[in-house]
């Protein structure tokens, strides 16, 4: 008679030997790609289960994509540390992860003093095979109208309150970190910018992120 098939169990908790740390179901997970040559996968673990002994332990997961993986690749309003939630899941060994890390909300992310190694961000749900987005629109800022990258630096117009690129209202990026007034083109009336030394937009500005005016 043939052997049945082996039992498996979920865990709610497994000890990743290699980084010495535990990881549960909810957790942020980066894992070894095949191609050395490739950056960590970034992952959501979903489910831990083993066999019956407690052994032979696999994850299920639901991927990250970086902006590069995905259908449209990389544009200029990713961030770099940006990641997408996405509709593809899968079962990997426990063996593959090689550490853990944070995937932020977009507005928490703005706000962190430091940046470390192991923070990403997602402010996107990914469709694997459509190649679609949810939310399909997001705030647009300055005059090219395009999503707020927290990589980049900006500055806001202290009548309208919208956030401009330096280099689309033609400043430099140190002539921007000294402004102490702005005023863009249309709200001095076809005057002059106002230059008499600024605020200049950090990257941590809660405005930045909720004073939003126009959606795309």
């Amino acid at each position: 008679m043939g052997k049945g098939r082996s039992t498996r169990r979920t865990l709610d908790s497994h000890t990743v030997k290699s980084i010495n740390k535990a990881i549960r179901a909810g957790d942020c997970v980066l894992m070894r790609p095949s191609d050395t040559n490739k950056p960590s996968y970034v992952a959501r673990v979903e489910k831990i289960e083993s066999d019956s002994r407690g052994a032979n332990v696999r994850v299920h997961v639901r991927w990250y994509y970086r902006p590069e993986e995905s259908i449209g690749g990389r544009r200029q309003f990713h961030g770099s540390k940006e990641v997408f939630l996405s509709d593809h899941h899968d079962i990997q060994s426990a063996d593959t992860i090689e550490g853990k890390c944070t995937v932020h909300s977009f507005k928490s992310y703005t706000k962190l003093d430091a940046v470390g190694n192991d923070d990403f961000f997602c402010r996107f749900e990914y469709n694997s095979s459509t190649g679609a987005f949810n939310p399909d629109r997001v705030a647009v800022y300055c005059k090219c109208e395009m999503p707020y990258n927290p990589d980049d630096l900006m500055v806001q117009c202290e009548d309208c309150n919208d956030w401009f690129h330096p280099t689309c209202i033609d400043l430099s990026i140190e002539e921007a970190k000294k402004l102490e007034h702005f005023f863009c083109e249309n709200c001095s009336s076809g005057e002059r910018k106002k230059l008499n030394n600024s605020h200049a937009a950090s990257r941590h500005s809660e405005a930045k992120v909720d004073g939003k005016r126009r959606r795309r």
